[in-house]
């Protein structure tokens, strides 16, 4: 019989169904047996771009099963999309359920590593844990060991904090925001730090993100001058450049601090986690390396104290990602979001989109990843590359 992917997200794939284990701790040898039983085989891969930054990868098998996998590169889509497919050739007739397997030999065998190459890793590695997914009608965070949380916290996002902003986010039950600073001088963002704690009270947590503008000098003098205000981190204050910098930082502050949408694989991320330079680990799983990788860095976090809150500026399809992840892993704190209820993410998913409500967001319950990728929806906004000013505007 072939498995459809209409019959997987609607969970009725009845192979599988006896073999599934109730306890909610993961999969058994024998039922990782029997999806391998299947003779699931990769048959082709084809990408998608879409305006303004998405990149999408559906990885299709001998079955009938598609899995959607998703990829960020900022304004290096066009390369990780040919990065994706020039794995095509590696993974024709390979079985997708090999997922650690299929995962060393793309990282390991090639010569080069990173940017746009350890991206293209990531979208198909989620891809293939959809594949998982629907084969054995279970949704990632089951496969991934099972939920340890009912409900996945969220946080707020904003370019600035105003009153008005503010009772809007208290009125969907949002606890926690972080804002992005002010451009201009080390004084100007001191004094906008204080005033967004001053409106929302000692009790709302607060977190600032830097997007890595500062020198180091100029964010200890930030640091030193904040650190009365309790802020529940401090997000990029300097660039990645150089892990000795963060090293100066952590000494010199007691104010948390957040970093990791940049940081690629957990050899990036262990300097990090294994001195205790950063209290919340950010990465992005469409791009560190995917689910798998993203599970490697998050035990590492764990066994050095470190929370997870991982990036998450992205579409449909990559929250769900992130929240498959956020469902099962231990050390999770709050995830970042973005509004999905716009009717092209509606029609691009199918209104197979993210459940946020009262400052939550529900655990995906479909098989797999749980979302689809409409073609048709998504040639009506296809990429176009943007150079953008040398003034600090990375293109």
């Amino acid at each position: 019989m072939q498995i459809t992917r209409r019959h997987a997200l609607m969970g009725a794939s009845a192979i599988l169904g006896a073999a599934m284990l109730g306890t909610g701790t993961g999969l058994s040898a024998e039922t990782r047996e029997k999806a391998r039983a299947l003779g699931l085989r990769i048959t082709a891969l084809k990408t998608f771009l879409v305006a303004p930054r998405s990149i999408f990868v559906k990885v299709y098998t001998n079955q009938g099963i598609t899995g959607l996998g998703v990829a960020l590169q900022t304004s290096k889509e066009v390369a990780t999309a040919a990065a994706i497919m020039e794995n095509e050739r590696v993974l024709i007739g390979r079985d997708p359920t090999r997922i650690e397997a299929l995962w060393q030999e793309l990282y390991q065998a090639p010569r080069w590593r990173g940017g746009p190459l350890t991206a293209a890793i990531s979208a198909i590695d989620i891809a293939l844990w959809d594949i998982l997914g629907q084969a054995l009608g279970q949704p990632i965070h089951q496969l991934l060991g099972g939920a340890v949380r009912d409900s996945i916290r969220i946080y707020g996002s904003t370019m600035d904090m105003t009153p008005a902003i503010f009772a809007e986010q208290k009125a969907q039950g949002i606890t926690a925001t972080r804002v992005q600073a002010p451009k201009g001088s080390v004084g100007a963002m001191i004094a906008a730090t204080r005033r967004w704690r001053e409106m929302v009270g000692p009790d709302h947590e607060l977190a600032v993100h830097m997007d890595g503008t500062l020198s180091t000098r100029e964010a200890m003098q930030y640091l030193h001058r904040v650190e009365d205000l309790n802020l529940l981190w401090v997000e990029e204050p300097i660039q990645m450049d150089d892990v000795e910098d963060w090293a100066m930082l952590r000494a010199r502050t007691t104010t948390p601090l957040a970093t990791g949408e940049r940081v690629l694989t957990k050899w990036g991320f262990a300097p990090y986690l294994n001195r205790h330079l950063i209290d919340f680990a950010q990465p992005d799983i469409a791009s560190c390396g995917g689910l798998s990788e993203a599970r490697k860095i998050a035990a590492l976090a764990e066994v050095n104290r470190i929370q997870m809150a991982p990036h998450g500026p992205h579409e449909s399809a990559g929250a769900l990602v992130n929240l498959h992840f956020d469902a099962a892993t231990p050390n999770f704190f709050a995830q970042e979001v973005r509004d999905y209820t716009s009717q092209f993410e509606l029609d691009l998913h199918e209104g197979l989109v993210p459940q946020i409500k009262d400052g939550f967001a529900a655990l995906p319950d479909r098989p797999g990843l749980g979302t689809v990728l409409n073609e048709k929806i998504a040639a009506q906004r296809p990429y176009i590359a943007i150079t953008r000013s040398a003034e600090g505007r990375a293109f």
